[in-house]
This record gives C-alpha cells, structure tokens and sequence, in this order.
C-alpha cells in the first residue's frame, strides 16, 4: 500500500509496514509543515481559545482584518451586544468626528432634539438651528406664555431705535394720544407753528409768528444798574449816586424791534450821559430831574441798537 496524504493540508502520512528508511524524512517534514502553519503562535495564545465557543463562520469575520492586535483589544472588556455593536456597521465618520462626543453630558433624548430640525426653521419639540444667515422662521411667538400678537412691520419699528430702557419708560404712563404726541412735531425750535406746541430755541428766545393773545401780561422787571442788559427785560430801574453813564448792552438783531421803560431817581443833583445812539426828539436831550425826583424814559430800535429812539415818558413823578 503506497503512501497517502492528509485532506487539508496534505500531510505524508507513511505507508504501514513499509517506508523503514524514510519514515523519519516524511515525519520531519510533516512537523516542518505544521510549524510553517502555525506561524510561531505561543501556547498563551493557543490558550485563548480554550473554551471558545465561536463557530467557524463567525472567525471567518476577521478574515481579511487589517487590524493590528492593540487596536482589536479595543473592543477587550466591551459588554456591548451584537445588535449594539452593528450600529457602527456602515459607518463612514473618522476617529476624530465620533471623539466629537468625547465627553457629552447629553442623554439620548437631548441629542435627538437635533433629529428632525431644520435649518432656519421652528420645528415642534426640536432644537432651534439659525440658517446661514442667521435667520429663524416661526410661525408664532411667546414669551413667558404670552402669545406676540406684533406684526413684522411693528416690531421693525424698533429697527434702529437707539433709546434705552430709562428713555423708553418715559412713556410708562402716558395718556396722551398720538394726535396729542404730534403736537411736539415741530419744524424748527423757537418758532411758533399752527396746532403745534411753543418752543423756545437754544437761547431761550421764542419767536411768535403770529399774534399773542394773553388775559394778563407780566414783564421782568430788573433794577439796580445803569448797564442796562436788554436780554434781562424790558422794565428796568435804578438810582443814581452820583454823575452816570448809561450803556444799553445786548439788544436782538437788526431786523427785530425791541423796546424798553427805565425808571430813574436822581440820588442827588447829577447828571447822566446817554449812549451816543439815542436819538432824541429834535435832537434834544430831556434836563436831568432834580435831586429826589424821577422820570421815566422809553427807547426802542429795531437797527441792533445802531439807533435808539429815546423818549421821556414822565418828568418829576415823585
């Protein structure tokens, strides 16, 4: 009977009764096969299969794995199960987008707020993702379960307002009505204006455009100096001590009138010198009052004081 070999990886296996002198060359190079086959693993490693139950098939899953031995004990200690491990199967992200989720507090539920959101848009019970450009469409809005009722064209009023919220509640409690409101609407500040409200410019002056009606009028009246300031009134009054020159300081601009009453007591026998402006009636000058007495006296212009028209009003009224 001649020599035979094994099936699988064909093994010389002796001829019974016969082969007394090569017996030991086809043993040698049966065991020389069996090494090549193995490969140099260690009985530890053999050792790790004691017990296993996996099929054939199932070891024949890492046929063709490019894996290398630190990487498989990876998984060394995973209690996962079959099914859970098989989520990953067809899984196309990197080692460094799955470590996105290194260290994420978030339980499923959060995380699958993001599963049905849409860019740009208010999904129910989804999280809120802005588009590109920053934008997000609702169909309604609420705050604190107060439904916003505001058009877009209202709430765009506050588009550019600059006011902050101490300027803003300034209008906590108003009552007036936007008619009323309008009335502050005024063209230039200082000029009076049909149905608007009077306003004075940043010197304090206001300019009536038309008539003033009044049921009682009260002038400022100054006294105590012979430097008459016409921005001070239109009365004025004052008691001489001795020799004094007047001066009228201050008067509007040319082109708008202005007038002004001074009273004067002669403190004793002096006499006064009027502005080089004053023009007097015929040219003459109004005699002093005597010591103790006094006179008043009118001056109008309408020149920016470059002529004043000067009139006695009264003489020796006490």
């Amino acid at each position: 009977m001649a020599d035979t070999n094994t099936t699988n990886y064909s093994f010389v296996k002796p001829e019974i009764g016969a082969s007394e002198d090569t017996w030991g060359t086809k043993l040698n190079a049966n065991w020389d096969s069996v090494d090549t086959v193995l490969g140099g693993v260690s009985a530890a490693e053999f050792q790790i299969l004691d017990g296993a139950t996996v099929t054939t098939a199932e070891l024949n899953i890492l046929d063709g794995v490019t894996a290398t031995t630190a990487e498989i004990n990876l998984l060394d200690g995973v209690t996962a199960t079959t099914a859970e491990l098989n989520i990953l199967d067809g899984v196309t992200a990197t080692a460094t987008e799955l470590n996105i989720l290194d260290g994420v507090t978030s339980n499923t539920a959060e995380l699958n707020l993001v599963d049905g959101a849409v860019s740009g848009s208010v999904v129910n019970s989804k999280a809120v993702i802005y588009s590109a450009s920053g934008q997000v469409n609702a169909t309604s809005l609420a705050i604190s379960g107060t439904p916003i009722t505001s058009t877009v064209a209202e709430l765009n009023i506050l588009d550019g307002v600059t006011a902050t919220t101490a300027e803003l509640n300034l209008l906590d409690g108003v009552t007036a009505t936007t008619t009323e409101l309008n009335y502050l609407d005024v063209t230039t500040l200082g000029t009076s204006e049909p149905s608007k409200a009077l306003t004075a410019d940043a010197n304090g002056d206001v300019n009536l455009s038309e008539e003033l009606k009044a049921k009682s009028y009260n002038e400022t009246y100054s006294a105590g100096s012979s430097s008459i300031n016409c921005e001070d009134g239109n009365i004025f009054s004052f008691t001489t001590t001795g020799n004094t020159t007047f001066t009228f300081n201050n008067p509007p601009a040319s082109g708008t009138a202005y007038g002004f009453t001074l009273v004067v007591t002669n403190g004793g026998n002096f006499n006064f010198t009027w502005p080089t402006s004053v023009d007097w009636p015929s040219g003459i000058t109004p005699a002093f009052p005597a010591s103790g007495e006094t006179n008043v006296y009118v001056f109008i212009t309408y020149t920016g004081g470059t002529t004043w028209y000067g009139l006695e009003a009264g003489r020796a009224m006490s």
